[in-house]
């Protein structure tokens, strides 16, 4: 049973859907002044995007990075520019004791609530076709891009259960209506919905599959005290696709009807729509943002 979501006949309990916020504008349902957000692979690209867009709308903000340092300097920088709390952790995702830690450690530092997290870390797979390619390469892909985001998903998910249940924050303080529900995101991708080409990536794509149906069905688990939605983007011209040669990426452009590849300051809009209150009536969805590619 889903903390009381699905009743003793296999149905939803009636009243499931978490209290939408009311208000008579919209703008005021982006703000995340007074949130608490977690953003993993956040040192550059997407994720680095996602945390200037949350605290550009009033979030305190936990970047987590693995191997680039610079995420120190941008936490800094995010903090400075915007005037929220902004701290950069080092976490290897791929450990859930080391998830739990961190997370555990920020929410207690950041006031006591978390009210986003969004698990973004993740890496290509470089090695061609799944013949050739090695079995640890494999593991690595699986470890960091779907076993990394249920650590996520897991540790987050016992802080939403509890201040979506009980009301109260980790020191037993009462939310109140500022307080509506957890939000978990998880960076997905076209490649879990179609085989990408001319590239070969099997691992990639069964594991970002992974990643949307892992979401869809925590959506369905939490549906009492969290949302769970997931964005799929298409070409991103972010560094993590720096190895890929220039005559593939022509290949992509001629397959993208917008004929170019993204920015990742494109993705903001859309991950602060999912964390925000704006999207209260959103769970278990996944966002296609790929120019037109998967339109053809």
């Amino acid at each position: 049973m889903s903390d009381g979501g699905i009743n003793g006949e296999g149905n939803f309990s009636h009243g499931n859907a978490i209290t939408g916020p009311v208000a008579d504008r919209v703008m005021p349902l982006f703000s995340m002044k007074g949130k608490t957000a977690i953003v993993t692979g956040a040192g550059a690209g997407i994720g680095l995007a996602v945390a200037q867009a949350f605290a550009e709308a009033g979030a305190d903000v936990a970047i987590w990075y693995n191997s680039n340092n610079k995420a120190v300097e941008r936490a800094a920088e995010i903090e400075h520019e915007y005037g929220v709390k902004c701290k950069a952790y080092k976490v290897n995702t791929t450990k859930y004791e080391e998830v739990q830690r961190a997370t555990d450690e920020i929410v207690a530092e950041f006031g006591g609530r978390l009210d986003i997290f969004v698990a973004n870390s993740g890496i290509p797979w470089t090695q061609g076709a799944a013949l050739e390619g090695e079995v640890s390469h494999y593991h690595d892909v699986v470890n960091i891009d779907l076993d990394g985001t249920y650590y996520c998903a897991r540790a987050a998910g016992k802080y939403f259960r509890r201040q979506g249940l009980e009301g109260t924050d980790l020191n037993g303080k009462r939310l109140g209506k500022s307080y509506t529900c957890g939000s978990f995101i998880a960076t997905a991708s076209i490649s879990g919905h179609i085989v990408n080409i001319p590239q070969l990536q099997a691992a990639y794509n069964a594991a970002k599959a992974g990643v949307i149906q892992l979401c869809r069905s925590l959506a369905i688990e939490w549906v009492k005290f969290a949302r769970v939605n997931s964005i799929s983007p298409g070409y991103i011209a972010t560094d993590i696709s720096n190895f890929i040669p220039q005559e593939m990426r022509t290949i992509w452009k001629n397959k993208i009807p917008m004929g170019r590849e993204a920015h990742a300051n494109e993705l903001k809009g859309a991950f602060l729509f999912f964390a925000s209150d704006a999207s209260s009536y959103m769970t278990g969805a996944d966002l296609v943002i790929d120019g037109g590619y998967t339109v053809v």
